[in-house]
């Protein structure tokens, strides 16, 4: 696979972008989430590369990018509500680069953050794409999971549309710091979930406090 414009990957999406703008931008990227081998560390930077040479508006790439990412993910979404599990994983286990591993651990990630596991899982390469099959096969409210999907996608598409736009030809070397993204979404999560568990175990602490201190009786004065 070519990193550069005209060449394997990268120049089939310059192609397309050429051809259709910034909505050629939003079809990659919802094939992107469909397709998981194909990694939105390349196409998003290229997208605002793309918006750096006048092709369309920073704005406009981040806007059908943005849209893209829920269209792809609603489709997953779709999948998982529909399918039976054992099919969704066989048809994934023939999917080149996409390993079984990959969709039990977006399973487990659902399974232990629930709502924030669809937001934070948006920034999280591996996760991104495969955890919308959980959230559909466990029911999650559609708008919920489109809201938050769309929030999480803004901010993971924004990052490197605007990286791609602020490197000009060197586009290419945004993918090498999506590792570091990915860590900084990580560290964020595990903040949350601390402060979480804070608040919780203080709450806790409240109502057991509550519930042992001693009733005050009140008496009337005499007449």
């Amino acid at each position: 696979m070519l990193l550069t414009a005209g060449g394997g990957l990268a120049g089939w999406a310059t192609d397309l972008m050429a051809s259709f703008g910034a909505p050629g931008a939003g079809i990659i990227v919802a094939l992107e989430n469909v397709f998981p081998p194909i990694p939105s560390e390349v196409i998003l930077p290229l997208a605002g590369f793309a918006a750096g040479r006048g092709e369309f508006s920073v704005l406009s790439a981040i806007a059908w990018t943005t849209g893209g990412s829920v269209v792809g993910a609603i489709a997953l979404y779709l999948v998982g509500m529909l399918a039976p599990e054992h099919r969704v994983r066989q048809a994934l286990s023939r999917i080149p680069m996409v390993h079984l591993e990959d969709v039990r651990r977006a399973e487990a990630w659902f399974d232990r953050h629930g709502r924030w596991a669809v937001f934070l899982g948006r920034m999280v390469p591996g996760i991104r794409s495969l955890v919308s099959l959980p959230a559909g096969a466990r029911r999650m409210r559609w708008w919920e999971f489109g809201l938050l999907t769309a929030l999480g996608s803004l901010i993971w598409n924004t990052v490197f549309v605007y990286g791609g736009y602020a490197l000009g030809t060197r586009w290419y070397l945004v993918e090498r710091y999506s590792g570091v993204f990915q860590v900084v979404v990580l560290v964020l999560l595990v903040a949350l979930v601390a402060f979480m568990l804070v608040k919780r175990y203080r709450r806790h602490r409240e109502r057991v406090r509550v519930m042992n201190a001693p009733t005050e009786v009140i008496e009337r004065p005499g007449r």
